[in-house]
Formats: structure tokens, C-alpha cells, sequence
């Protein structure tokens, strides 16, 4: 009983300690006079992946190399297509064409290359199901490379943006800037909200597995997948619902490059992370989701519902998959 009690309150430490550190970090940005689409591209983008980042990176501190890593490819199928299928069931989607041109192909690439990465081009193993992956350090370092290749690219059109923005008179979107020590208070308060639930929902979700007699990497994939992607949904839904859902493919998109290039990268620079075949299987079914989405993002430049419950229906498919398997 006490496991699932931690497991409940890592959850909530996890998801309010990331909603506060966002807003703390975006006003002391503002108070620098940062630019405030930058503000949104990077500060916030950090933030909603702040919960994986955590029980990713504690996992790899502990060894438990298979959470780390079923954590991180859950949580991207789980924005794909649960997040994304959601919003466009709620409300026919718009994407936004600069996604579908550049951050989204480029989240499917580094897709690729982390299962080249973690398989070391060993392709009879994975056939066979007896090969021995590992994402080594220098994997992990390659990761780190790309991610900071995107965040350079990422701060450089934001700039450009506001560039176009200042020339053409529009004014700017404004964020509230809080009161010095609310400010620091939201900082360090989110961040040892952070670092707290992310332990909790290691160690309680650890416990439970072996309870049941269930793998880390089911776990993973399952309850910790859920709970540290439920910022994503419910920012995602909110808009939805206020009929701005076509934020909902940057926000999934950026999300999950967050996920796979930060927090996987530096958990195996950590400590290299030992890869069930299984874990392998589940990146090859977010290879092929990926590029189901955005077969459809660019046929219509958007999602339709019955697309949005096509999505559904596939993660639907593969929960029952895994739960067989």
C-alpha cells in the first residue's frame, strides 16, 4: 500500500514541481529580458519533460537501466498517440506547417538513431532476439550533440521570429513576470519537487514491478509513461479545448526530442544503459507511429477525428501487446 501512496505523491511532486519551475524560470528569463518566444521553445519545452528527465536520470543513478529507457519511449508513444489522438477526437486539428517541415522529420530521425545507437547495427540479434544492446556513453554523447545542434537551431529561428515580430509593429506576447522571492521560491520549490518525486516514483514503481512479478520496462512503459506525460495531455487538452489545438503537434513534437536527446543522452553519458531486445521492439512500433502521424500531419496538414481515434486505436494495440508479451 505505502508504494502505490509514493507512487501517487511522485506523481504529483513530478507534475506541480515542473508547472512551478517553468514559471519561475519564465520570470526571471523576462526579467533579463530574454525574448519570450525563446522563453516558450526552450524554458517551457524543458520543463514539461522536467518528470522524465527525473525518473529517467534517478533510474540510471540506480541502475535500473530498463526504466530509464522504457520511460523515455512510453512517454513519446504516449504523446503520439494518445496526446495527439485526444486532442484531434476533441477538435479536428491545424498543424503548423514549420513542424511539419523541420522539427518533426527531425524527431524522427533521432528517433533512427538512437536504434541505431542502442543496437550497434546489430540486426541478426534483433531478428533472432538474442542480442545484446547497449547504449554506450558515447551514444549517450552523440544524443547530447544533436540536442544541443536543436536547441542552437531552435534559439536562432526563435530570434529571427522575433526579428520579423519587431519589424512588422505586432506586439509582443507578454509572461507575467512574480515578485522576486516568489520567483525564487517557484525555482527551487519546483526543482525539489522535481528531484523528489522523480526518487519516489522510481523506488514505488520498482517495488510494485517486482510485487507482480512484472518487469521494469512494463512498468515503464505503462505507469510511469502515464503519469510523467500528464503535463503534455493536459496542456494539450486545455487547448483543445480553447480551440488553439494546433500548438498540441509542436508541443508533442518538441517533447519528445526533448526526451529522447537530453534525458536519454545524459543518462547513458551517466551510465551506459543495458537495452532489453524488448525495448528495442518498442522503438521500431515508435519508428513506425511516428511516421504514421506524420504521414497524416502532411496529407492534411493536420488530424481529423477519425484520425485522432485511429491514434488511439493504435495505442490501444500496442498496450494490449505489450500486456500479452
Amino acid at each position: 500500500m505505502i508504494s502505490y501512496v509514493l507512487l501517487i505523491v511522485g506523481f504529483f511532486l513530478l507534475i506541480k514541481g515542473a508547472d512551478f519551475f517553468v514559471d519561475g524560470c519564465s520570470s526571471v528569463a523576462k526579467l533579463l529580458r530574454v525574448p519570450t518566444v525563446i522563453i516558450g521553445l526552450t524554458v517551457v519545452a524543458f520543463g514539461t519533460s522536467m518528470p522524465e528527465a527525473s525518473v529517467s536520470i534517478n533510474a540510471a543513478l540506480q541502475g535500473k537501466n530498463d526504466l530509464a529507457v522504457s520511460n523515455v519511449i512510453g512517454s513519446n508513444l504516449f504523446n503520439l498517440l494518445v496526446v495527439l489522438g485526444a486532442c484531434a477526437v476533441t477538435r479536428p486539428m491545424k498543424a503548423k506547417w514549420s513542424v511539419i517541415k523541420k522539427e518533426f522529420p527531425f524527431s524522427i530521425l533521432i528517433t533512427i538513431v538512437l536504434f541505431l545507437a542502442m543496437t550497434g547495427f546489430q540486426f541478426s540479434g534483433i531478428m533472432s532476439g538474442d542480442g545484446t544492446f547497449v547504449l554506450t556513453r558515447i551514444g549517450g554523447v552523440i544524443l547530447l550533440a544533436l540536442f544541443a545542434v536543436f536547441l542552437a537551431s531552435t534559439v536562432m529561428d526563435a530570434l529571427k521570429h522575433r526579428a520579423n515580430i519587431a519589424q512588422s509593429g505586432e506586439p509582443e506576447e507578454e509572461y507575467e513576470v512574480l515578485p522576486p522571492l516568489r520567483t525564487a521560491i517557484y525555482i527551487i520549490g519546483g526543482l525539489v519537487g522535481i528531484v523528489a518525486g522523480g526518487n519516489f516514483v522510481v523506488d514505488s514503481a520498482t517495488d510494485i514491478a517486482k510485487q507482480f512479478g512484472l518487469s521494469q520496462t512494463f512498468i515503464g512503459l505503462t505507469i510511469v509513461a502515464l503519469g510523467t506525460s500528464l503535463p503534455e495531455l493536459v496542456t494539450s487538452l486545455v487547448a483543445a479545448k480553447k480551440g488553439e489545438n494546433d500548438l498540441a503537434l509542436g508541443n508533442v513534437v518538441g517533447s519528445n526530442v526533448f526526451n529522447i536527446l537530453l534525458i536519454l543522452g545524459a543518462s547513458a553519458t551517466i551510465t551506459p544503459i543495458t537495452v532489453d531486445v524488448l525495448a528495442v521492439y518498442d522503438t521500431m512500433i515508435l519508428i513506425v507511429a511516428s511516421l504514421l502521424v506524420y504521414v497524416c500531419a502532411i496529407s492534411r496538414k493536420g488530424f481529423s477525428k477519425l484520425e485522432g481515434a485511429m491514434f488511439l486505436l493504435f495505442y490501444a494495440g500496442f498496450f494490449a501487446y505489450i500486456l500479452t508479451r
